[in-house]
């Protein structure tokens, strides 16, 4: 093999470490080193120095230690074999890491155990040469940032799943409200990287959790979902409406179901829908399914003066608008309310004299004082 008088890098960019071909040297070859790299010399498998960027040649004064080592004499161009590994101390950013596995937590906020995965991205140099080549690259002849990636990856899951689980644990911070805490997250995890790195000779440069989430398709993330779903309609629509909106869902899943209980069912929901979800769908269900309880009549009052329809609760009438509680009267036989302008007692059934409107001539009680129909005086 020709003896080399002239050592520089030739290797792809992007690697981290790189060795040179030949490890047949003399005295007097130069080296050069780029900027953002240093040259690790070896003989007989020890490190013994290490050039920064620049031209270097190799004499005496230069690597004293290599001399010794090959025992040539001053001056000489004597040839040895010595080994020369380029390593590349630019900052890679892009490396991913990720759990492979979701980590199952127990979320402090539900109380129930979620599938956790975590994904980010981080960034490396090499900080001590020498020791990044003797304990990581060895004599591999190429050693690239994705290696490293891959040599750490135990230690990345590892302290990424401490962390997430303590901030949980600790801070009590639910797994679906976890992503406000990213920051602090990748923060508080890249301390905990940082010595675990330097004992190889590598900086972490940068450390990133840029997601933490769940999969969707978990039956124990579904089922939480959905109930917070539901919580959060609740506190929407109210207690009565949420109920009125749950009752319906109910009836028109059991409607779709087939045989004579979806159909009647669904009779009972197309009539609920003309009726309003009130008491006559109630009561149509009830006798559609034969049910056992009393049906009670749907209750109205008449307006006395335009004799529409209304409610017994109302104080005026929707129509015209006139005043429609009843006025009572008292029997004068035997004191029981009776309703104004009764012509009997309906507690003793005496015949009651009637008084008439001076002005619309409408019967009264004859113990009121002011026409129920048009409110003028009686007496």
């Amino acid at each position: 093999m020709a003896i080399i008088d002239v050592v520089k890098f030739d290797g792809d960019p992007n690697l981290l470490v790189w060795r040179f071909p030949s490890d047949q040297l003399s005295w007097g070859s130069q080296v050069i080193v780029n900027e953002s790299q240093e040259a690790v010399f070896f003989k007989g498998g020890r490190a013994l120095d290490v050039l920064g960027p620049g031209t270097h040649t190799l004499e005496t004064a230069n690597l004293p230690i290599l001399r010794v080592l090959v025992n040539a004499p001053f001056g000489s161009q004597t040839p040895f074999a010595a080994e020369i590994y380029y390593v590349n101390k630019v900052s890679v950013l892009n490396l991913k890491w990720g759990t492979q596995e979701p980590i199952p937590v127990l979320d402090p906020k539900y109380n129930v155990f979620l599938p956790v995965r975590a994904f980010g991205q981080f960034g490396i140099r090499v900080a001590d040469s020498k020791r990044f080549v003797v304990q990581l690259a060895g004599t591999l002849k190429e050693f690239t940032a994705q290696a490293v990636s891959d040599y750490f990856r135990g230690a990345l899951i590892t302290k990424a799943k401490d962390s997430i689980a303590q901030s949980i644990i600790k801070e009590k911070i639910s797994l679906l409200e976890i992503s406000a805490s990213l920051e602090v997250l990748s923060s508080a995890i890249a301390v905990k990287l940082k010595d675990d790195f330097a004992r190889f000779g590598v900086a972490l440069e940068t450390f990133y959790l840029n997601s933490i989430n769940v999969p969707d398709d978990d039956p124990s993330v579904i089922s939480l979902k959905k109930a917070l779903a539901e919580k959060a309609e609740f506190q929407i629509l109210g207690d009565q409406s949420y109920k009125t909106v749950r009752s319906f869902n109910t009836m028109e899943e059991a409607a779709k179901n087939t045989g004579t209980m979806g159909s009647m069912v669904g009779m009972g929901l197309g009539m609920g829908a003309g009726f309003g979800f009130g008491g006559p769908m109630a009561q149509a269900m009830s006798q559609n399914m034969g049910g056992n309880s009393a049906v009670m009549p749907s209750q109205t009052a008449v307006c006395p003066h335009c004799h529409s329809q209304i409610s017994p609760t109302s104080k005026f009438c929707g129509v015209c608008g006139n005043p429609v509680v009843l006025a009572t009267a008292h029997c004068p036989s035997c004191g029981a309310d009776i309703p104004a302008g009764a012509q009997f007692c309906s507690a003793c059934g005496k015949k009651l004299s009637q008084s008439l409107c001076p002005q619309c001539h409408a019967s009264n009680s004859p113990t009121a004082k002011f026409c129920l129909s048009c409110g003028g005086a009686l007496h």
